[in-house]
């Protein structure tokens, strides 16, 4: 699907209301679906203690997430084109209100597969709503600030991945008891979990309750939006993969979600150990507010450099920043450990919104269908944090922090690659 042009390579949004109304519609989407997607940094303790998982197992929660992104973004991308992005968005957030009641038989079962199911549900939801918000914000307006717009959306998805984690910590981690769950077993294990489970649907309970009456809001508006209908067959999204550029940043997405993923999984772990801040779970919890909360106040101050910087040398500066705050974590102890790999989430900032804008230059009226196959890409999310669990049961939290440093590396390449390598129009 395609908006409809407005003169010359542009490919604004004609709308029966105002351009800035539906944007700040779009920031709502951005800010809800980063909220929610930073939970899961809550739940992954709370999982771990109640069914004594290790590292390893405990990220499958990531990857019942995230490994929607894989399964759903493409047919997501055709639902767009088949009933318009505004539709779409509805049917995202229904979908997300259902996996969030499956939280209750989860709960009631005590078993850990169902919570990654609802999860997955949950995971698919979000990616519908992100495969419609990523690609609307940038045509609701100028192209050549296309970059600055979407760095400034993310930074409502920012704001929300910084509200959700120290509620969210005080809601589900605050209630972590005393008992070891290894100590249990049959009966009297599962009813402990289902217990110990009820604070994790209270807090569903609520998001899938705003979730309906939003959805409701975004359904009444389904016309606001004139849209043009493609004829292609969307499987042909996967021919864009020949264009090394968009390859490349497609790479880069998984990369960039992976590492961002992995670090947020590991820091209520990271931090809890003597050696960094030894403080409590709950605590630990509420300082995710400073990994989030750089991301958010630097997605603002990114929103203005990129008007005035390219892209790709803001993007190699924030990487290389990265992987320095990383060997700085890894190789001190205490405050400096602890607040060095915090400060990493100052510079993931601008990485998604332009690591996308950059891979999808020149896709034009086919840049739903690009975002489909980016959408796509985000089940790095799923896969490196799996494999940042595998590293740090073998050797430890420290030394699993070489697999972002990794990604960082490749993410400063493909911003090289750009700085010489112009867009070309598909």
């Amino acid at each position: 699907m395609a908006m409809s042009p407005t003169s010359g390579d542009q490919h604004a949004a004609r709308t029966s209301g105002s351009v800035a109304d539906l944007r700040w519609f779009v920031f709502a989407l951005f800010f809800i679906f980063g909220g929610i997607t930073s939970l899961n940094d809550v739940l992954i303790p709370k999982l771990k203690a109640l069914f004594t998982l290790s590292y390893h197992e405990a990220m499958f929660v990531q990857s019942a997430f995230f490994a929607a992104y894989f399964i759903v973004s493409l047919p997501a991308a055709m639902i767009v084109q088949r009933v318009g992005y505004m539709r779409t968005a509805s049917i995202g957030l229904l979908t997300m209100m259902a996996g969030c009641l499956l939280f209750i038989p989860a709960s009631g079962s005590g078993t850990f597969a169902l919570f990654l199911a609802a999860l997955f549900v949950l995971g698919a939801g979000i990616t519908i709503v992100q495969v419609v918000a990523n690609p609307l914000i940038s045509m609701l307006g100028d192209t050549h600030t296309a970059h600055s717009r979407l760095t400034f959306a993310q930074a409502f998805n920012s704001l929300g991945t910084t509200i959700f984690p120290p509620v969210g910590s005080v809601l589900i981690l605050g209630s972590l008891a005393s008992v070891d769950p290894g100590s249990l077993s049959g009966t009297a294990l599962a009813a402990y979990r289902a217990a110990e489970t009820r604070t994790i649907v209270h807090t569903y309970l609520g998001l899938a309750a705003a979730l309906l009456i939003i959805a409701a809001v975004v359904w009444l508006r389904r016309n606001r939006l004139r849209e043009v209908q493609a004829k292609d067959n969307i499987l042909q999204a996967f021919g864009l993969l020949r264009r090394p550029r968009f390859a490349f940043g497609t790479l880069g997405i998984f990369l960039y979600v992976g590492a961002e993923v992995a670090i947020g999984s590991l820091l209520v772990n990271y931090l809890i150990q003597p050696d960094v801040l030894g403080i409590g779970a709950e605590d630990a919890g509420k300082h995710l507010i400073f990994y989030w909360g750089g991301a958010l106040v630097g997605r603002f101050i990114g929103a203005a450099v990129l008007r005035i910087v390219h892209p790709g040398t803001v993007l190699a500066s924030v990487a290389v920043g990265a992987i320095a705050l990383i060997l700085i974590s890894a190789n001190t102890t205490g405050l400096a450990s602890g607040w060095a790999l915090l400060g990493v989430g100052l510079m993931n900032a601008i990485m998604f919104p332009t690591i996308f804008s950059l891979a999808s230059e020149g896709l034009g009226p086919r840049a739903a269908e690009g975002s489909g196959i980016i959408c796509m890409a985000i089940v790095g999310g799923a896969i490196v944090p799996l494999l940042a669990g595998r590293v740090a049961d073998a050797s430890g939290l420290r030394f699993a922090l070489i697999v972002p440093a990794l990604c960082y590396v490749l993410i400063a390449v493909f911003a090289r690659y750009c700085r010489t390598h112009p867009a070309v129009e598909a």
